[in-house]
């Protein structure tokens, strides 16, 4: 009996239509959406410049409370999104996507939020001897937690976290991603983050990041199977994930979170929902979601995450109290605040920088491929004519018009 022939590792389903996943921006938003809700109140956060925000709408408060989790859906779409941006794509072209997505909405939140400390004082609360000026430099850069420096805005540590998956996800499109590959990954990472747990090891655990891979790990599970179809080793990574997820959230809650006797109910539950609309996406079950209105709240999510807490506290600290803002106007102001705020962002900021950014990172990367040597229409422009060259002697001529251009050191 003859073996079937073997089927390539990167092998996919044939008929794979590209599309826009709809439903994946309206999740984005949704998960940025809870976020904004859990600041403005469910959380004491820098809006209300010390005030509990709790105490501020106790109506809405049981709700925003949980809105926090609206991170954790969060890093599951990152999950899915990245490893989809990373398929079919090397290393270099991945990070050119990645700077281009991240860095300009990023950089208009930081100098945004300088600026608004500069206009009226409204910052983050800072130690002595600190303060937005020794921030600023180092928080246009993202690396500002690496050199242990505080960020102008607090909600900027979801960025670090998404800096490290990042990383790890290039080191995989450097090797290669296939679909074996990725499985590898995910078991390694989730196995490999429990052991960064148990060894108690700060390097470790930066390297691996117990608390967060789960989510990561599940994400990319759910674009296999969205991509090349269920298998019992993906739902498996998915409901372990699922598991450590619970377990490393309910045990290592954060003090602002925390709500004894009710966290322990909610988080399961809610992650079990998060897991299970991602299921359903995976699925193809609603791809009925086709509104083109969700795309562009999915590319205002991320600049809004961004500026809601910085645009929020400048307008509270200037006019709230305010015999016209109550507690019950101040929140509509807010909130329409922000989201324009985030959708300028986008129309003028975002898209022209992109649009200015991305074909000069893409050439420097093609120019870095090649050795540092100038693209080919480069080369030859910069190649005087023959005749220019050596004269009018025919034969120096034809050497000339033979002879390849010289590489630039």
């Amino acid at each position: 009996m003859t073996r079937p022939p073997a089927v390539p590792d990167q092998a996919e389903p044939a008929a794979l239509p590209a599309r826009r996943l709809r439903e994946l921006d309206l999740l984005r938003f949704v998960a940025v959406g809870a976020i904004v809700l859990h600041h403005f109140a469910g959380v004491r956060s820098t809006v209300w410049a010390g005030r509990d925000a709790q105490k501020v709408y106790p109506e809405l408060a049981p709700v925003a409370h949980f809105g926090y989790l609206g991170v954790q859906l969060a890093f599951i779409i990152s999950g899915f999104v990245i490893l989809m941006a990373a398929w079919d794509r090397n290393a270099g072209d991945f990070a050119v996507a990645r700077f281009v997505r991240v860095y300009p909405a990023y950089w208009f939140s930081v100098l945004l939020s300088f600026g608004l400390f500069l206009a009226c004082g409204a910052a983050v609360p800072y130690e002595d001897g600190d303060g937005p000026v020794q921030r600023l430099l180092p928080n246009l850069t993202m690396l500002q937690d690496g050199m242990h420096v505080a960020p102008l805005e607090v909600v900027y540590w979801v960025l670090w976290v998404e800096l490290h998956f990042y990383v790890l996800i290039a080191l995989l499109a450097r090797i290669g991603v296939t679909y074996g590959r990725c499985v590898t990954f995910m078991v390694s990472w989730l196995i490999a983050g429990a052991y960064a747990k148990e060894s108690g090891s700060s390097l470790l655990h930066t390297l691996f990041l117990p608390d967060t891979a789960p989510y990561f790990i599940a994400g990319m599970a759910f674009f296999l199977i969205y991509r090349f179809g269920s298998n019992i080793a993906l739902w498996l990574l998915v409901a372990a994930s699922w598991a450590l997820a619970v377990h490393y959230l309910v045990n290592d809650i954060s003090p602002l979170n925390a709500w004894k006797g009710v966290h322990e109910i909610v988080i399961p539950v809610v992650l079990a929902v998060i897991y299970a609309v991602l299921g359903l996406v995976a699925l193809r079950k609603l791809t009925w979601l086709r509104w083109r209105g969700f795309t562009f709240l999915g590319v205002i999510a991320y600049p809004l995450y961004l500026v809601h807490e910085t645009v929020a506290r400048a307008i509270v600290k200037v006019f709230f109290p305010h015999p016209i803002l109550d507690r019950l106007t101040i929140l509509p102001v807010i909130t329409v605040s922000v989201l324009v705020t985030a959708v300028l962002a986008h129309l003028f900021v975002e898209r022209p920088l992109q649009s200015l950014i991305r074909p000069r990172l893409s050439a420097a990367m093609a120019q870095i491929r090649r050795g540092g040597a100038p693209s080919p229409d480069e080369a030859s422009s910069d190649v005087p004519p023959p005749d220019s060259a050596h004269g009018d002697d025919e034969e120096s001529k034809r050497d000339a018009a033979a002879a390849p251009p010289a590489p630039v050191p």
